[in-house]
């Protein structure tokens, strides 16, 4: 019996991941939920709170939960710590007295509310002191219009904060943000934001560099030692992680050389990949770090369920890479021709061809929740959506300790 999740990630106004709306997925046979809400809900909350595992796949960052009409009269809310999730209250919802009983009474006992896909009327302003998100589909309601709306509410019901959902690019993401906008949800974070530059950055370059040996097919650890010795806070990052894994010895990992011989070359060039992409993320939303990380670890999970012909390590480059554009600031071709990858990686990574390819394609459907696409990626690939579901979970724990980790 498997459990079927996805994520969205709710960033601030610093790009800085501070929750997830976490999205029912209804199984291997079923890529849109052929269930009515209320199951889909009851079916999420079951599947993912009563065994605490929505605490993993959310890093321990907020969870908002879309609930129903029913649910939130039957007051099913109330069954979980109130610290569990945030209660969005779906636009399909009207505005009736009893729902407006039911939220005050949520209200009172603690827990968070939001309202789901607003559109201002004056039927919800009796709702408003009694929730403590709004969220905006922008791309239905304009921004200008929301941003009218937050600043009359503003004076009115201080503790309210506005999110604005599907910001698909830059330019809606920086509207979104002048508007008074709190929260932003939707996929901008994870495309590339161009800046054009002549030359990389120090920090950049530094990443780069690291990239180029641990991409060689023999690492050459005097080179990636030399590289290491002149960014304090790299080295600083590395030795925590290394002392983090070997707690248990009589004396500390003082050296770069001395991680080597613990963890051997194929480790520790997995391990230099993960900390140059938390380095190369540092003036960018963590959730970027952590969604490369992921997408590396469910890309060679997965290779290894559709093929004996694709390399692992070559699907775990690929991965990695995927969102090395957006990390730097520099056009995906410019970046990986840098690199000594294989054509079957930089095929995947610049173009999304080939098996690595579509690897890749379907890790991005599963981020965005696109069900469609994912079943005739599986069935392409000739693999069962169950085992996709298990993996991608798997990949997201998995990063969720590397990113908490790594921020020692």
């Amino acid at each position: 019996m498997h459990s079927y999740l996805a994520r969205q990630p709710v960033l601030n106004r610093n790009k800085e991941t501070v929750g997830y709306e976490l999205l029912f997925r209804d199984g291997p046979n079923n890529c849109f939920p052929d269930v009515g809400d209320e199951q889909a809900t009851n079916r999420l909350l079951a599947d993912n709170f009563f065994t605490h595992s929505a605490k993993k796949a959310t890093g321990g960052k907020l969870a908002f939960i879309n609930f129903p009409y029913c649910s939130l009269i039957q007051r099913v809310p109330l069954m979980f710590a109130k610290k569990s999730f945030i209660i969005e209250i779906l636009e399909t919802c009207e505005p009736t007295d009893e729902l407006l009983e039911a939220v005050i009474e949520l209200h009172q006992q603690g827990y968070l509310l939001a309202l789901d896909d607003f559109v201002p009327s004056e039927a919800w302003n009796r709702f408003l002191p009694y929730v403590h998100f709004v969220k905006f589909d922008i791309q239905i309601t304009p921004i200008a219009k929301a941003g009218f709306f937050i600043r009359r509410q503003r004076d009115r019901v201080e503790h309210l904060k506005f999110l604005a959902e599907k910001v698909e690019t830059h330019e809606e993401f920086e509207a979104a943000h002048e508007a008074g906008f709190d929260l932003f949800q939707g996929y901008f974070f994870s495309r590339p934001e161009m800046i054009q530059r002549k030359t990389l950055t120090p920090c950049a370059l530094t990443t780069m560099r690291l990239f180029q040996e641990i991409s060689q097919d023999i690492v050459d650890f005097d080179t990636v030692e030399a590289i290491i010795a002149n960014d304090v806070s790299l080295s600083y990052k590395l030795l925590r992680h290394v002392n983090g894994m070997t707690s248990a010895q009589a004396k500390p990992v003082t050296s770069f050389r001395q991680a080597l011989v613990y963890l051997g070359e194929e480790r520790l060039r997995r391990f230099i990949s993960f900390v140059a992409t938390a380095h190369a993320a540092e003036r960018k939303p963590r959730s970027l770090y952590g969604l490369s990380v992921q997408r590396a670890q469910f890309s060679e999970r997965l290779s290894k369920q559709i093929s004996q012909t694709i390399s692992g390590s070559q699907a775990f480059l690929a991965g990695l890479f995927s969102l090395l554009d957006s990390l730097l600031d520099h056009p995906i071709e410019d970046l990986i021709t840098q690199l000594p990858l294989s054509d079957e990686v930089k095929a995947a990574v610049i173009h999304q061809q080939g098996p690595l390819g579509m690897i890749l394609r379907l890790s991005q459907a599963y981020d965005q929740a696109n069900w469609a696409e994912v079943a005739q990626l599986c069935r392409t690939l000739a693999v069962p959506e169950s085992v996709v579901a298990e993996l991608y979970l798997e990949s997201l724990q998995w990063s969720s300790f590397i990113e908490k980790s790594s921020a020692d």
